[in-house]
């Protein structure tokens, strides 16, 4: 994820083809150690995304040999009802090979990409935060400073930080005022438990009308690939609606990832958000988990005051960035 001057290149850059996938993940490994990948996860996050289009994938070749790549991609088919966000595009990742820096692929590649979302009316470009999709939340400057630098040359601004955090789950034990409250908020009608078949109709409804429809979709995908209800806690107040949920494992089938997590926002304060949280670690903690882990938080927020309460620590940040083309 770097460039380092502006010099000419004789690299082409094309769309995706078929036979390129090896190369394009061996050479992801290779520019972007922090945050590898496998051909399985490749293939999940974008050959399989209904919004992939092989001529969004810009791939930088030398010869036959891959040594760059940048994804730009726009929505095919609505993330709910029929709105395709027609202004809106993403760049989820781009990246160069080590070997293959200091003549200015970095930039050829994200201009090639700005301009193809361009050409399709995208005036809007966020870097990364695309869902349901999305490999990381966006860019950490920590990480990869030239890519950081590169993307403020070309444009790109900051709109906000997202924290990764991690707690250790070794030694972990239900803390004793958050049993105290299980037992206050079930005296008062409150119910925990693991949603029923027909509960996740709520459930669905809750995450996709009060947090957004791509809290619904990831609810609704992990599920029907496999993943089982007992990794998620719902609970339902006094006069029987559903109130919040927690859970684990909706990502990648990865079960010491932890969320996403709910609660009403006319309910928060209740203490729920960390009942939740706690029914669903020591649901983890059981299952052996060694950590939770999670990529997006607001470092500042209360949902991020939450988790520090409960011995999370940040362990990455992240920029969700943005381009937008002069009206």
């Amino acid at each position: 994820m770097t460039d380092r001057t502006t010099m000419p290149s004789r690299t082409g850059l094309r769309g995706f083809r078929a036979g390129d996938g090896p190369q394009v993940v061996q050479v992801w490994r290779r520019s972007a150690p922090a945050d590898l990948v496998t051909a399985e996860r490749f293939r999940s996050l974008v050959l399989l995304d209904a919004n992939f289009d092989p001529e969004g994938l810009r791939v930088a070749v030398d010869g036959d040999r891959v040594v760059g790549a940048a994804y730009a991609v726009r929505r095919l088919t609505p993330m709910t009802g029929t709105d395709l966000e027609p202004e809106q595009g993403w760049i989820p990742f781009f990246f160069v090979d080590p070997a293959a820096r200091g003549r200015g692929l970095g930039r050829r590649l994200l201009t090639d990409a700005l301009g193809w979302l361009h050409g399709h009316g995208r005036t809007r470009v966020d870097f990364s935060a695309y869902t349901p999709n999305y490999v990381l939340p966006g860019l950490d400057a920590e990480a990869y400073p030239e890519a950081a630098r590169l993307l403020e040359s070309l444009g790109f601004r900051t709109l906000y930080e997202a924290a990764a955090m991690d707690r250790v789950l070794v030694g972990y034990r239900f803390p004793e005022h958050v049993a105290r409250r299980v037992e206050d908020l079930t005296a008062q009608g409150y119910r925990f438990a693991t949603p029923s078949d027909d509960d996740l109709v709520d459930l669905f409804a809750l995450a996709g009308s009060h947090f957004g429809p791509d809290w619904a979709c990831t609810i609704r995908a992990c599920l029907a690939a496999g993943t089982p209800l007992d990794r998620i806690v719902v609970v339902r107040d006094p006069s029987h609606r559903m109130a919040g949920w927690a859970m684990h494992g909706a990502f990648d089938a990865v079960d010491e990832r932890f969320g996403p997590i709910g609660v009403l926002e006319e309910m928060r304060g209740t203490g729920l958000g960390e009942v939740l949280l706690h029914l669903v670690l020591e649901r983890m903690r059981a299952r052996r988990a060694h950590s939770a882990w999670f990529l997006w938080t607001g470092a500042q927020s209360p949902a991020g005051q939450m988790y520090r309460k409960t011995g999370f620590t940040t362990t990455r940040v992240f920029r969700v960035m943005r381009h937008e083309v002069a009206g």
